[in-house]
């Protein structure tokens, strides 16, 4: 059974960072993690994806520059470290998984990528992130 588990979340001061931690068993083979995030009343957005098997990652562009993804295949982890967080960043944090590798979608002749959340199949319970003024 494929388990995820985040760790991390917190309340943080803007401008401040935060380091997420999600904890990924369960698979036998190569697997594709992202992480979301979903605020009160809006939609779950993408923000970034990473292959276990050849750590390449894959970042939403409208997330780019405050968040980085990382893997450890030793611990079977993947990282997301924000930094110069915003009070619009406050919201629930998932990490999901699928297998094989991160499915990504690309726009405007390669400029902008997008990841959906209809493309993996399995969820971690989710860890708060709240960012005050």
């Amino acid at each position: 059974e494929v388990q995820l588990v985040e760790s991390g979340g917190g309340s943080v001061q803007a401008g401040g960072s935060l380091r997420l931690s999600c904890a990924v068993s369960g698979f036998s083979g190569d697997y594709g993690v992202a992480w979301f995030r979903q605020a009160p009343g809006k939609e779950r957005e993408g923000i970034a994806c990473i292959n276990s098997n050849d750590g390449n990652t894959y970042y939403v562009t409208s997330m780019k520059g405050r968040f980085t993804i990382s893997s450890d295949s030793a611990k079977n982890t993947a990282d997301l470290q924000m930094s110069s967080l915003k009070p619009e960043d406050t919201a629930v944090y998932f990490c999901a998984a699928e297998r094989y590798r991160c499915t990504w979608y690309s726009h405007n002749r390669g400029r902008s990528i997008s990841i959906r959340d209809y493309d993996f199949t399995h969820w971690g319970q989710g860890t708060q992130v709240t960012v005050s003024s």
